[in-house]
């Protein structure tokens, strides 16, 4: 897959990939950042916005918490002066607050696109009936969908899936063609399951099979997105609509500018040296700042290095210091110490970056797979921290 990697020539006899279209939105690249816990705040948005054209999702909020303003969430649902395209991810067990939340979505914080997660592994989530738990409960999965679509308006609804809780239990298949019939205007699937969280191979066969059976939308994959000509060889093996690309950006936020060149059909640039790598750290970092303070800012930054500078020779003792480090200027002043002619290795475009965990059995409500039929909110689901 990686035939087309970076520093490659256009794709020959490749055509332009066409726009996304959701509902009145229009996506000029078939490419949307995956929403990340900590880290697709509107810094890193901004920051992965000026190598490329697509969508920038925020991080994942709660219905409830920002029915209740909780101070966290409406935080988390801000968006920078640049961004003309205001794209929130909403989790809820609850129709009738995921409808109240989409309403003050739309009507207060003006947003241009809600995604909806039923595809979070993370036990805190599941063990609440909520994310990857949720589409087990086919009439709930429905009714939260619908209440989502109808209090939106004309702002586009769509949804994010995983295959199902585990290989016994699949869902997308039926969760797709129900989320198609609610109104949503699109479907994302990371083609594993829950218990898989981010072990094994993506399965992409699966991404094609949900787009046979979801007809009247666009399809979108997700997983194992490393380089650019991976989301070409996606696009190409499924006959999928776009991708959202997760793991594949930390620490690369110029992977934007590679997708948007092969789905244009142009030359992929080489990669960033180290120099360029260092300069792009410290315009994340003094954005990160911006936002939070430079105590918090800095602090927001640390895990981020460690991704920045995987591959590259710089010594377990400036990654250490890096990891430690609380302020801009001791920052600047590690990274002004490395080697800035170093090319990017070339081994560390396919190396993993996040999470790479799994699998685990998936916790779940009880009695959660003997009531797959009750369209009742499971109890005290809602009251997640927002973000995870």
């Amino acid at each position: 897959m990686s035939d087309t990697a970076a520093g490659a020539g256009a794709v020959s006899g490749a055509q332009v990939a066409p726009p996304l279209r959701f509902g009145n939105l229009v996506v000029d690249v078939p490419v949307v950042l995956a929403p990340m816990a900590g880290v697709t705040n509107s810094a890193f948005r901004t920051l992965c916005r000026g190598y490329g054209a697509g969508l920038y999702v925020s991080e994942m909020v709660t219905a409830r918490a920002l029915v209740e303003g909780n101070a966290k969430t409406l935080g988390m649902a801000s968006f920078g002066a640049d961004e003309t395209v205001r794209s929130v991810q909403l989790s809820s067990v609850d129709p009738t607050v995921m409808g109240r939340a989409v309403r003050r979505l739309v009507d207060e914080i003006g947003v241009d696109h809600i995604d909806l997660n039923f595809g979070c592994p993370a036990g805190k989530v599941t063990r609440q009936g909520a994310g990857a738990a949720l589409p087990l409960h086919r009439a709930l999965f429905r009714d939260i969908v619908r209440a989502a679509v109808t209090n939106a308006g004309t702002v586009p609804v769509t949804v994010k899936l995983r295959k199902g809780v585990d290989d016994a239990h699949l869902t997308y298949l039926d969760s797709g063609r129900t989320a198609e019939d609610a109104g949503a205007a699109a479907v994302t699937l990371h083609a594993r399951t829950a218990e898989q969280l981010y072990s094994g191979a993506a399965d992409w066969e699966a991404i094609g099979r949900l787009k046979e059976a979801v007809t009247t939308i666009p399809v979108l994959g997700n997983g194992d997105l490393w380089e650019a000509a991976d989301a070409l060889a996606m696009t190409a093996a499924t006959g999928c609509d776009g991708v959202v690309v997760g793991r594949g950006c930390l620490g690369r936020p110029w992977l934007f500018r590679d997708l948007a060149a092969v789905f244009r059909n142009e030359p992929v640039p080489d990669p960033p040296g180290l120099g360029e790598v260092c300069s792009m750290m410290l315009v994340h970092l003094d954005l990160l700042c911006g936002l939070f303070g430079q105590d918090l800012g800095t602090r927001q930054f640390r895990k981020h290095t460690g991704w920045y500078l995987t591959g590259f020779p710089v010594g377990s003792q400036v990654r250490r210091d890096l990891a430690l480090a609380s302020t801009f200027a001791e920052v600047e002043g590690l990274l002004h110490g490395l080697d800035h002619t170093l090319p990017f290795p070339p081994e560390a475009l396919r190396m993993a970056r996040g999470h790479t965990n799994g699998p685990r059995p998936v916790h779940l409500p009880d009695r959660w797979l003997e009531t797959v039929d009750d369209p009742t909110p499971p109890a005290g689901g809602d009251l997640l921290v927002s973000g995870g």
